[in-house]
């Protein structure tokens, strides 16, 4: 059996300097800057609603348009209300509560060809790392709201399903939002994953489908019926370890 070849050995100094394991360990600081720079900004704005949804949505759509009614009615009923900042379904819920009484909240994620910030936010903060940004996402909401989207907003619905059903965050409305777009998953949920055993019939409360935007004020107004909107000392506890 003959010899393996070797590749020939390249050395760039100066890929080997950023390469250099303190430099990894460094950027844990940076990660902790990020953390406690939005902690602080942010811990104001409860309660407060996230509203997820695609990118490229444009503005003559009508789910940019139901997007938009929604985020108004949820800022007229006292909710800060959350986007990723960017287009779309983002700026769209960024633009109705811009125009309502509560404060409109973009979470801005640094891209390097995509997302650009929508000039309808009362406060934008700006993040380097993803599941930083999703931290943020889930530590200050009280509801989220679904619209529809892609493989962002399918990220974004499952990490929030997971982290509810496997209680590392407080159970909270999460509300999908267009019946026609959802219908097919959660057909695939039923009939596929629960129906396998991969998770439990009871799982699927978790999530409510509402397409009238009054009625999405409701559904989370009745799940704080009998409690207040801030997290208890317990929930506070456990979002700690998210």
């Amino acid at each position: 059996m003959s010899a393996a070849k070797k590749l020939p050995k390249v050395v760039d100094p100066e890929i080997l300097e950023q390469m250099h394991p303190s430099h990894e360990s460094w950027h844990a600081f940076e990660i902790m800057s990020e953390f406690v720079d939005a902690t602080e900004r942010l811990k104001q704005i409860t309660p407060a609603v996230t509203i997820f949804g695609s990118a490229r949505t444009k503005p003559g759509h009508p789910h940019y348009k139901l997007t938009e009614d929604i985020a108004r009615k949820l800022s007229d009923a006292g909710f800060s209300v959350i986007s990723g900042g960017g287009g779309g379904i983002m700026e769209a819920a960024n633009k109705g509560a811009y125009y309502g009484k509560s404060a409109s909240i973009g979470l801005n994620i640094v891209l390097p060809h995509e997302q650009a910030s929508n000039p309808y936010q009362d406060v934008g903060q700006n993040f380097n790392h993803f599941f930083m940004r999703k931290v943020m996402f889930v530590k200050n909401a009280s509801a989220y709201v679904v619209m529809p989207g892609g493989f962002g907003t399918l990220d974004e619905l499952m990490e929030a399903l997971t982290l509810i059903q496997t209680s590392k965050t407080r159970k909270i409305p999460l509300i999908l939002v267009c019946s026609d777009f959802w219908e097919g998953l959660l057909d695939w949920l039923r009939n596929t994953l629960i129906a396998q055993g991969m998770a439990s019939p009871e799982d699927m409360d978790l999530m409510q489908v509402i397409d009238d935007p009054d009625q999405i004020v409701e559904a989370i107004f009745q799940h704080y019926e009998h409690r207040g909107f801030e997290p208890s000392p317990k929930e506070l506890q456990i979002q700690l370890y998210l």
